[in-house]
C-alpha cells in the first residue's frame, strides 16, 4: 500500500517545478522512440551537407505529393508546396482550413553545420605529398579535426554550367582523407605552448590527398599534376573548376547509438539537422492542418544568416509575400499573427564541465526538449526574446501533449554566449521561441544527444503543426 503523501510533499508538488528524467517521467517513451532515431540516423549518414539535406528532402516531399511552388498558380485549400532555394534552403508548406489572415505555424531550422570548405585554388604539392588548403566554416575546435577520418562532399559546376556531385570516402573501401597532427614525441616547442584554439591553426588545416608522382621526372609538382589527371579522369575537371566549386570535407564516419544501453545518439552535425530532421518528418505527417503551416531548413546560419540562402535574407518574407498574394490578402497581417518555433539546439550540461553552467538554469540529456527564451552573450545581446504570454502558450501546448520538457540558458551568463535564427524571424512580428535538444560535444566532429530528446522534439512538432 502506498505511503499516504504529507501536507508538506503535496504543497511541494503544486507550488515547485522539479526536472524529471524522461525514464523516470515516462518510461514508456524509450520503447516508443527506436523506430523514428533509427531513421534518423539512417538519414544523417545519408545527407552530411545542406545541399544533400535539400535533395534528400525535395524526394521525399515529391513523393508524399508536395509540388514546387509556382507564385502564378491558382490558391486553394490543402495545397501542400515547397520552394527549393538554389539547392541549399528550402522553404515547404501546407495550406490549412483558416484564412491566411489568421497567420501560418512556422518551424524553422538550419541545415549547415561546421565543417571545412575548399579555398577556391586549394591543390597544393609540399615535399612530394599532395594537399588542399581549406577554409573552415562555421565555429569549431580547430584542433578536434585533425587525425581523423574526412569524406569529400560537394558540386563542380563548369564554365558549360554543367554540374558534378561529388562525394568520396562514404562507402566501404572507398580511401577517405585526413589532416595530419604532430606527434606528441616532437610537439613541446612546436605545438604544447599553443593556446587550444591555435594547436592546431586555420592555415594547418591542410589535407592530405595523395602522394603518388606522375610517371616523368621532368615534370614539375608530378604529385599534383597526377591527382588532377585522376580528377580529370573521373570527374572531367581542370584546377580552374575549383573556382567554381563548393566542396566540403566532413567526417566520415557513421551516426550510431551510443552506450551499452542505446540511450544516446552520436553523429557529425546533429546541429541541427536533428530538428530539420523532426520537422520534416512533422510536416509530411501533417495532412488537413487548420492552420497553414510553414517549415523553412535555413543555410549560413554558422556563419550568421547572411546570403540569399540564409534568414537574415529575405526569405521567408517574400514567400509568405507570394503566398498572400495568391490568397488576396496583406503578408504584414500574415506575419504579425504567425507563431515560430525556432528549432536549434542547446548545450547539453556536461558533468565533466560543469563551472560553465548555472546548474538551476542548464540543459540535461534526457530531461526532455529545452525551451530557451532568450539565446546570445552576457546583457541577452545579439537575440530575440519570447514574450511571456507565448512562453506560456507553449508550455500549455506541451503539457497537454505530456511532452517533458525544461528551460535553460546558454551557459553561464559572462562564459560565452551564441545564437539562433530566431532574431531574424522577430524582426517580421512574429512571436518566436528557441526549441531544441541538448547535444553534448556541440559542434565538434562527434555530437551526443539522447534518444528520447530527440524522439520528444518530433512529437513536439506534430503537436505544433496539427
Amino acid at each position: 500500500m502506498a505511503e499516504k503523501k504529507s501536507e508538506a510533499q503535496l504543497l511541494r508538488e503544486k507550488l515547485l517545478r522539479e526536472k524529471k528524467n524522461s525514464f523516470v517521467k515516462n518510461p514508456k517513451l524509450f520503447g516508443k522512440s527506436k523506430e523514428y532515431c533509427d531513421a534518423y540516423i539512417d538519414f544523417l549518414n545519408l545527407a552530411k551537407t545542406e545541399r544533400e539535406f535539400v535533395s534528400e528532402t525535395v524526394k521525399l516531399l515529391k513523393e508524399d505529393g508536395f509540388a514546387e511552388f509556382d507564385p502564378a498558380k491558382a490558391f486553394s485549400k490543402d495545397d501542400r508546396i515547397f520552394y527549393n532555394n538554389r539547392g541549399k534552403s528550402l522553404i515547404a508548406a501546407v495550406l490549412g482550413e483558416k484564412p491566411l489572415t489568421d497567420g501560418v505555424r512556422i518551424i524553422a531550422a538550419h541545415i549547415d553545420s561546421p565543417r571545412l570548405d575548399l579555398k577556391p585554388m586549394p591543390l597544393y604539392e609540399q615535399n612530394d605529398l599532395g594537399y588542399f588548403k581549406t577554409h573552415y566554416y562555421g565555429g569549431i575546435k580547430k584542433y578536434q579535426w585533425a587525425a581523423i577520418p574526412l569524406a569529400m562532399h560537394g558540386v563542380v559546376v563548369k564554365k558549360s554550367g554543367e554540374t558534378i556531385d561529388i562525394c568520396i570516402g562514404e562507402r566501404e573501401g572507398e580511401p577517405v582523407f585526413c589532416v595530419t597532427d604532430l606527434l606528441p614525441h616532437l610537439s613541446r616547442k612546436a605545438q604544447d605552448t599553443r593556446t587550444a584554439r591555435e594547436v592546431i591553426k586555420g592555415e594547418e588545416l591542410n589535407i592530405l590527398i595523395g602522394s603518388r608522382p606522375i610517371d616523368d621526372e621532368n615534370v614539375k609538382e608530378p604529385v599534383k599534376l597526377y591527382l588532377m589527371k585522376l580528377l580529370n579522369e573521373r570527374f572531367g575537371m581542370v584546377e580552374e573548376d575549383f573556382v567554381s566549386a563548393e566542396i566540403e570535407f566532413v567526417p566520415a564516419f557513421k551516426a550510431s547509438y551510443i552506450g551499452f544501453d542505446e540511450s544516446l545518439i552520436g553523429s557529425y552535425a546533429q546541429d541541427d539537422r536533428i530538428a530539420a530532421y523532426a520537422g520534416l518528418m512533422a510536416m509530411l505527417e501533417n495532412k488537413k492542418p487548420e492552420q497553414t503551416t510553414v517549415l523553412i531548413l535555413a543555410d549560413k546560419e554558422e556563419t550568421g544568416s547572411d546570403g540569399n540562402t540564409g534568414l537574415a535574407s529575405d526569405m521567408l518574407k517574400n514567400f509568405i509575400s507570394l503566398l498572400s498574394k495568391r490568397a488576396d490578402v496583406d503578408p504584414e497581417t500574415v506575419l504579425l499573427r504567425s507563431k515560430c518555433l525556432s528549432a536549434d539546439v542547446a548545450a547539453g550540461f556536461d558533468p565533466t564541465f560543469p563551472e560553465v553552467n548555472d546548474p538551476k538554469n542548464a540543459a540535461y540529456l534526457n530531461f526532455g526538449i529545452s525551451l530557451e527564451r532568450y539565446t546570445g552573450a552576457g546583457g541577452k545581446g545579439n537575440t530575440s526574446e519570447a514574450s511571456a504570454e507565448y512562453v506560456a502558450e507553449i508550455r500549455a501546448m506541451l503539457d497537454g501533449a505530456k511532452i517533458p520538457w525544461q528551460s535553460n540558458e546558454l551557459g553561464k551568463i559572462d562564459e560565452g554566449g551564441g545564437g539562433t535564427v530566431a532574431k531574424f524571424i522577430a524582426r517580421l512580428g512574429v512571436d518566436v521561441i528557441d526549441i531544441g535538444v541538448p547535444v553534448l560535444s556541440m559542434h565538434a566532429p562527434f555530437e551526443i544527444t539522447s534518444r528520447l530528446d530527440v524522439y520528444s522534439l518530433y512529437k513536439a512538432f506534430l503537436v505544433f503543426f496539427k
